[in-house]
């Protein structure tokens, strides 16, 4: 009978032994900018630069939120470009569907009135990006993203997608165009 040794040896050398002086140093700094990153991130920037976007993500059947979206257009249309609803929003509840390849409604908003965005996908998740500003989220089918906004600003602010979609991905926009 043979005795079987086995070949899987630890290797020799400084990765199998206790940390040296400067390893222990190198450790000790990234843990210490990775707390301090993390203090930064959840109590410094929210108070003082405004950089989280606070929002509130809800259940839904994407089917129902069509129906609640096509009743809101129904309600506040105005007009229609390239076959998309135009809708002079009232401040309150905004409804905004993204479907392939495009964001209905377009929004007409009032200067300094606040809204508050219903927004949901009823095909495949989405980005909802508000340009120039850079305000980013994710739309996902199945949820309700609600997100609070006041626009400061007079001007058209475009909605791109930057999340792909599919084949006419670059043509997915949607536009919000904001009156004193």
């Amino acid at each position: 009978m043979t005795t079987r040794t086995s070949t899987l040896l630890a290797p020799q050398g400084r990765w199998w032994g206790p940390l040296g002086k400067d390893e222990r140093l190198w450790f000790a700094l990234v843990v210490a900018w990775a707390l301090a990153m993390y203090v930064m991130m959840q109590f410094v920037w929210p108070a003082v630069g405004e950089e989280q976007i606070v929002f509130d993500s809800y259940k839904v059947d994407p089917k129902v939120f069509q129906q609640l979206t096509d009743d809101y257009i129904a309600a506040h249309q105005t007009g229609t470009l390239l076959n998309i609803p135009i809708v002079d929003a009232p401040p309150g509840d905004v409804y905004l569907l993204g479907e392939r390849f495009r964001f209905r409604p377009l929004l007409n908003l009032k200067q300094g009135q606040t809204y508050r965005f219903l927004i949901s996908s009823v095909d495949v998740q989405h980005g909802f990006s508000v340009q120039p500003d850079n305000f980013n989220l994710q739309v996902v089918p199945g949820y309700v993203t609600a997100v609070t906004l006041t626009p400061k600003e007079a001007g058209t602010y475009q909605i791109v997608c930057n999340e792909y979609c599919g084949p006419g991905h670059h043509l997915m926009l949607g536009r919000i165009e904001v009156t004193p």
